[in-house]
């Protein structure tokens, strides 16, 4: 019977090595994730006093829109736009499209008009964390964010003039420079905590 459980004994360690090898193998978390779950809740916590960790506010998407006004004379604006927001991005946008025509502004029904994408999880924090520590900071004569730019639900919407403040676009190559919003959509209940939130991530808000 002895020797029987010696070949099962000696599977154990290989496969305790095995789990060992992949959990070090595993990616790191996003730094601003790990920067909300080691700061940004505890700090919130304290100011909000919440009594449960699933109450504290967290960013739960980020959208990108991208208009593209030059697309009513060239429909290829949109596809070129399209690629530098997924470049911005990383991962592929959605075309979108006009609902009804508008003919003061040449605009068919259906024709398309710009590019959108929302980023969950991991690419969220990515991109949350290249808007705030690279992109930001590039941005001609920045004053700071608006503080009021809520929309009463904890939702902050911001524009960008230039898209090639991101470091994702090579400026050389860009067609034309586009502009951009940016939605960050929390699960704050207030604009107050909606704040907060967003401050305690670095947003650069004007005082």
């Amino acid at each position: 019977m002895a020797e029987e459980k010696t070949p099962k004994a000696a599977k154990a360690p290989k496969a305790a090595a095995g789990a060992a090898s992949v959990a070090e193998g595993a990616p790191p978390p996003p730094r601003m994730k790990k920067h909300y779950e080691d700061v940004v809740r505890e700090a919130m916590t304290q100011q909000f006093g919440y009594k449960n960790a699933l109450e504290v506010p967290q960013i739960e998407k980020i959208v990108l829109n991208m208009g593209v006004g030059e697309a009513v004379n060239d429909t290829k604006k949109v596809t070129s736009a399209a690629n530098d927001l997924g470049l911005i991005a990383g991962q592929k946008p959605v075309v979108t499209r006009a609902r009804k025509a508008i003919s003061t502004f040449k605009v068919r029904e259906n024709m398309p008009i710009g590019a959108k994408v929302t980023l969950r999880k991991t690419r969220m924090y990515e991109f949350l964390d290249r808007l705030i520590t690279v992109a930001l900071p590039r941005v001609r004569d920045f004053r700071g964010l608006n503080p009021k730019s809520f929309d009463g639900r904890g939702n902050y919407a911001l524009g960008i003039k230039e898209h090639i403040v991101f470091p994702e676009i090579d400026y050389d190559k860009a067609e034309s420079i586009l502009g951009m919003d940016i939605i960050v959509c929390t699960t704050a209940k207030t604009d107050e905590e909606a704040r907060a939130l967003l401050k305690a991530f670095n947003f650069p808000f004007r005082q």
